[in-house]
């Protein structure tokens, strides 16, 4: 099971930072432009993309889990809520898209919290 997390949300990483680094999907580049402006929304967008490619790189390391799914949690959340407020008719799902992030937020934990096994402490002997 743990394995299997871990590809699925390696995929979804590659996709989203893919889909923004090649500007396949030009919604993305729109919410961006809505958040933070237009001016500077297409290099935005890309270096969202590549930290998201950033994300596959480590999720598929498999080091330092819980840090890492924390800050999947933190940034699927933060990213969903602005969007919620800010860009909801631009959405796929429009305002339940954060549903979506929600459930995608509790997979992470649980794959990063409750499936991990806790780093044991070396003792000394």
């Amino acid at each position: 099971m743990r394995l299997f997390l871990r590809y699925l949300f390696a995929t979804v990483w590659l996709v989203n930072g893919t889909v923004k680094l090649l500007h396949l999907v030009p919604r993305h580049e729109a919410i961006v432009a809505r958040i933070v402006g237009a001016t500077h929304a297409t290099v935005l967008t890309r270096l969202i993309g590549v930290a998201e490619l950033g994300m596959t790189i480590w999720v598929l390391s498999g080091r330092w889990v819980r840090v890492n799914a924390a800050l999947q949690i933190a940034v699927v959340l933060l990213m969903n809520v602005l969007e919620f407020w800010l860009a909801p008719d631009l959405l796929l799902w429009h305002r339940l898209n954060i549903v979506f992030a929600g459930l995608f937020a509790l997979v992470v934990y649980y794959y990063g919290f409750v499936l991990q096994p806790a780093a044991t402490v070396p003792t000394a002997q």
